[in-house]
């Protein structure tokens, strides 16, 4: 099997402007392009006339506005969020209030490991701390409309609170950030955790779904072929950064500038605390030491 994921960038939905993926799934993209958002964030509404929507985006009046033209002559019944980084969840709580919709998510933002004595994660801000869901959902859970059922697939890695959604009967999943055909994900301690992540790609595998809408960019239509691709890559980037470990490099900043080649300067930290995640994994499993706990100043070596 090639180790090319074979990510897409060609997609170009412009913001505001709401566009029919498929019978009954309406696709409206946030005002937010950005080096981690892409084109922006993708708001979904399901359903014709009784709707659900997912990931109803930042705080912004542009989207909320386009939101709500977009619901014109219809019901809000549900609003899911996939999880709780300030892309997706903010607008959630004055569209449940306007539209007395309840809001249903996995659980609020939790890290997947605790922080760390004086550790700071430049992406912190990116969680939405205030964020409560009215109605939590478990892996299995479903939510039910006139129109519609979704399964809650829990995909911890990116989040720890992070869920896939499954619109029964269609073959599709919405994927949030946990998969999506632009990029990579961005796995980023304490909020997220390379082992879970990768336990979440398994989860995945072990299903038959024909298709899968993330939350940022384009549909992804041979979705089984693509994780398998995406964990690939991933074994193939951890098992770069233990060669380079075994090398002598033993600072994150030394490892990124290695393997990280012609990287966006704004994708640094992204970076550094992605091999971070996978120097986590690594010293869980025996195959890295280090002085105390894996941190982004540490220093580490081959066991």
């Amino acid at each position: 099997m090639s180790d090319d994921v074979p990510f897409d960038r060609s997609f170009a939905a412009e913001p505001g402007r709401v566009e029919e993926v498929s019978p009954g799934i309406r696709r409206l993209v946030a005002p937010n392009p950005g080096p981690f958002t892409f084109t922006g964030t993708n708001t979904f509404l399901v359903g014709t006339r009784d709707i659900a929507l997912i990931d109803p985006g930042p705080l912004d009046d542009e989207h909320r506005a386009a939101i709500d033209a977009a619901l014109e002559g219809q019901r809000l019944s549900a609003i899911i969020v996939t999880h709780t980084h300030r892309d997706h969840s903010p607008l959630a709580r004055p569209l449940a209030e306007a539209h007395d919709a309840p809001v249903y998510a996995y659980g609020p933002h939790t890290p997947a490991r605790p922080p760390r004595p004086g550790e700071s994660s430049p992406l912190d801000s990116a969680g939405d701390v205030d964020f409560a869901p009215d109605i939590a959902l478990s892996h299995g859970d479903a939510v039910e409309g006139a129109e519609w059922r979704f399964v809650a697939v829990h995909t911890p890695g990116h989040t720890a609170n992070h869920i896939c959604l499954e619109l029964a009967g269609t073959g599709t999943l919405f994927s949030g950030d946990h998969v999506m055909a632009w990029s990579t994900t961005v796995v980023a301690p304490p909020d997220g955790s390379m082992a879970d992540y990768m336990g979440s790609l398994d989860r995945l595998l072990a299903r038959e779904d024909e298709r899968y809408l993330p939350a940022h960019g384009g549909a992804i239509e041979r979705p089984r072929r693509f994780v398998q691709l995406l964990a690939l890559h991933r074994r193939q980037r951890e098992a770069a950064i233990l060669r380079r470990i075994e090398a002598g490099d033993t600072a994150i900043s030394d490892i990124v500038e290695r393997i990280y080649k012609g990287l966006d300067p704004r994708l640094v930290n992204a970076a550094a605390l992605s091999v971070l995640a996978h120097i986590e994994s690594l010293v869980e499993r025996g195959a890295v030491t280090c002085e105390g706990p894996p941190r982004l100043d540490a220093r580490f070596g081959p066991a």
